[in-house]
């Protein structure tokens, strides 16, 4: 079995899931910054140094079910007042894997340290990389969760119902490098962005609830 949080994401990322077993696996931190909870097809990991005999109590005293006692809001909120951190909200996680090739839209370097895009990207990824297309998109991209490939998109809302979120999202499969994938997190009620990834070819994988350093 894997034993580090890399390990597990570079399965996944080749197509090879945890076991369906209702099994909570709790592995190191990859880093100080990242923190958090996966959870797959009935199997869970939990990425924290806090000491994995309280999450095994505290898992089962926040929800009977293991198959949802990783992402159940009582275990969750435990985990925070724990760790003195926060989360923004739980995430579908999905994937695609890199295309050969130009990106389908002309996009510009944005270099603007303060805005507010590229500011919040820097929380959670390193090396980011920000630009602009045209018609009011902008792209993100960072090597984030134990070094992986992530992307994020943002669309103006005058420009939105146009497919731009969609070519947006598949310009990031062509930015990084070959044989490598790229992940995103949706917010599942964010139903256009959850379709604008579907339609630019990203499988859902699971869910994530990253826990951020207050």
């Amino acid at each position: 079995m894997p034993s580090s949080l890399r390990d597990i994401l570079t399965s996944v990322a080749q197509g090879q899931y945890p076991a369906p077993d209702g099994r909570t696996v709790v592995v190191p931190q990859p880093s100080p910054r990242d923190a958090g909870v996966l959870a797959f097809t009935a199997h869970s990991v939990i990425f924290s140094d806090q000491d994995p005999e309280w999450i095994r109590e505290t898992l089962e005293k926040a929800c009977p079910d293991p198959f949802s006692a990783s992402l159940h809001p009582v275990f969750l909120a435990s985990l925070m007042a724990r760790t003195g951190r926060r989360m923004d909200t739980v995430g579908s996680l999905t994937l695609a894997p890199a295309l050969d090739g130009p990106p389908p839209l002309e996009l510009t370097p944005l270099v603007d340290p303060d805005h507010p895009r590229v500011a919040r990207a820097r929380k959670y990824r390193d090396d980011v990389r920000v630009w602009r297309s045209e018609g009011g998109g902008v792209l993100v991209i960072g090597r984030g969760l134990a070094g992986r490939w992530e992307t994020a998109i943002e669309v103006d809302e005058e420009s939105r119902h146009r497919g731009l979120g969609r070519a947006l999202a598949e310009s990031a499969r062509h930015l990084i490098p070959a044989g490598e994938v790229v992940w995103s997190q949706q917010a599942p009620g964010n139903a256009r962005s959850v379709r604008a990834f579907q339609a630019a070819g990203y499988r859902a994988v699971g869910a994530e609830a990253l826990l951020i350093a207050a």
